[in-house]
């Protein structure tokens, strides 16, 4: 079993003008055409049983409607092996009642993006939802780093989400792109002790550029395969999440990817699918030895 714990789909009305605008933005291509059929076919490809689909609320007025229709399809999605996740904005009032209602219905947890929202992830707004989720035993999965396509400042450092995980001590804390994309210094030396996960979404591997409009900043700040083994071991495998940030990158590659880098076969295992089954709670995820 393969489970990719960060990837995302776009309404199919919209889904074209989304990935343009998005890879203009970061200089980088895209892989599917973001719909959940193009998620789910590229699933097929790469052999991958499961994958987490993270909304993204770039306004307050996003967060009840697009929830509700997550909620609405829920099971359909499941039933193309996406488990999706619902999503929260900072400047979102009723936030407490709107987590209850994801809880209620069975939603397994929220992602928030600190840079698409410019809130700090410190900032009280973000601290209270964070809190709030995870009294609800919600998952929170947030961006962590600097993002390809904003530029001028990180949002969610490691200085920031350390005073997070200190105050607050939410312990379903998943940190996209390793932890700290681009600032892998300060993962390596500040963050690997830290009671969070780190999942694997667009780390490793080339940066494919958007071949209309290439040249970002930031298309050489992944990670070596060394620097990913180490970082891999400082926490150890039981932390890790495969994940590829899908349509970001292509899934059969990046599984390609994880699989060729030099880890037992137990770590891998757990990067691939037990960590996150373990995470996730979702019966028909946990085969019986777990």
């Amino acid at each position: 079993m393969t489970i990719d714990f960060h990837t995302h789909t776009f309404p199919d009305k919209i889904s074209g003008n989304v990935l343009k605008k998005l890879s203009g933005c970061s200089h980088t291509q895209y892989f599917t055409d973001g719909s959940v059929s193009g998620l789910a076919a590229s699933m097929k490809e790469a052999s991958i049983s499961y994958s987490v689909n993270l909304p993204v609320m770039t306004a307050a007025e996003q967060v009840e409607k697009v929830n509700g229709d997550l909620i609405a399809k829920k099971d359909w999605l499941f039933s193309q092996g996406i488990i999706t996740f619902g999503g929260m904005h900072p400047d979102y009032g009723h936030y407490k009642n709107e987590l209850k209602r994801l809880k209620d219905n069975g939603i397994l947890g929220i992602k928030i993006h600190p840079a698409y929202q410019n809130t700090d992830i410190d900032d009280i707004r973000m601290m209270r939802i964070i809190d709030a989720a995870s009294e609800l035993g919600l998952i929170v999965l947030t961006h962590a780093g600097i993002d390809i396509g904003i530029y001028d400042r990180n949002y969610s450092s490691v200085r920031q989400i350390l005073n997070v995980v200190d105050r607050l001590r939410p312990p379903k804390l998943v940190l996209a792109h390793m932890g700290n994309w681009a600032c892998w210094d300060d993962v390596e030396r500040d963050l690997c002790g830290a009671s969070v996960w780190f999942d694997t979404a667009f780390a490793i591997g080339p940066i494919t550029q958007n071949p209309k409009d290439p040249g970002a900043p930031y298309q050489t700040e992944n990670l070596s395969d060394e620097a990913f083994v180490r970082i891999v071991k400082k926490p150890g495998a039981c932390r890790i999440l495969f994940a590829t940030d899908s349509p970001w990158e292509s899934q059969k590659d990046y599984v390609k990817r994880v699989g060729d880098m030099p880890l037992s076969k137990r770590e891998k295992e757990m990067i691939f699918w037990e960590n996150a089954a373990k995470l996730i709670q979702h019966p028909e995820l946990i085969p019986a030895r777990l």
